[in-house]
């Protein structure tokens, strides 16, 4: 087996166990940065099924989430495409990024 990497989240809850604070490192010259949010979605070797935690802290305004989402949405699609090479359907995803963007005004409507 190759080497391992790893990549680290610290997640600083408070009394209500509500999450407060979001370190993150990686081994891979990633420092220890602060996030708002993050959203992680694992594929079970086994069961095949889609694991997810996402958490994101207090602080975090509605319009750093339609943010988050927007960028995720985008990446996806170019994720798709490049796993799967079907244009077709990242073109869809990227169609609904768009419009997810422009109705959350994180981006400006395409003229």
């Amino acid at each position: 087996m190759g080497r391992v990497s790893n990549i680290n989240f610290q997640v600083h809850l408070d009394d209500k166990n509500i999450p407060e604070k979001i370190i993150w490192s990686a081994e891979e010259g990633q420092k220890e940065t602060e996030a708002k949010a993050f959203l992680l979605s694992v594929l079970d070797k086994e069961s095949k099924d889609t694991l997810k935690l996402d958490l994101w802290t207090k602080e975090l305004q509605v319009n750093e989430m339609d943010k988050l989402i927007y960028n995720t949405l985008s990446s996806l699609a170019d994720t798709y495409y490049n796993s799967t090479n079907n244009q077709v359907l990242a073109n869809h995803i990227k169609n609904f990024a768009q419009f997810f963007g422009e109705e959350t005004e994180v981006i400006a409507p395409k003229s």
